[in-house]
């Protein structure tokens, strides 16, 4: 039977920096977040590609006019009180 695995090579730096840790590191890492070194490695590329990825679909742009016009007459009236602060720029309507 032959698989094909999705694999890279890791290779540890001899040094911590910025862009890499050393296999101590790791293992410190894997003792205290009660993983093994594999799932350190995960854990760290997930946290990267939450914070560096988007994470949901592109939409279409900003709203058109229309759509604007649309959600104002969509939208309930105000009960009294005063508007202080407003999503939409009315200026530029």
């Amino acid at each position: 039977m032959k698989t094909t695995a999705s694999q890279i090579a890791f290779r540890y730096r001899t040094q911590d920096s910025a862009t890499g840790v050393t296999r101590a590191t790791a293992k410190r890492l894997a003792e205290t977040l009660g993983v093994d070194e594999t799932q350190v490695i995960h854990m760290a590329l997930h946290e990267l590609a939450t914070k560096f990825l988007p994470q949901y679909e592109a939409d279409e742009g900003a709203l058109t006019k229309t759509q604007l016009n649309q959600i104002k007459k969509s939208a309930p009236k105000p009960k009294g009180g005063k508007v202080l602060t407003s999503l939409f720029d009315l200026e530029s309507l």
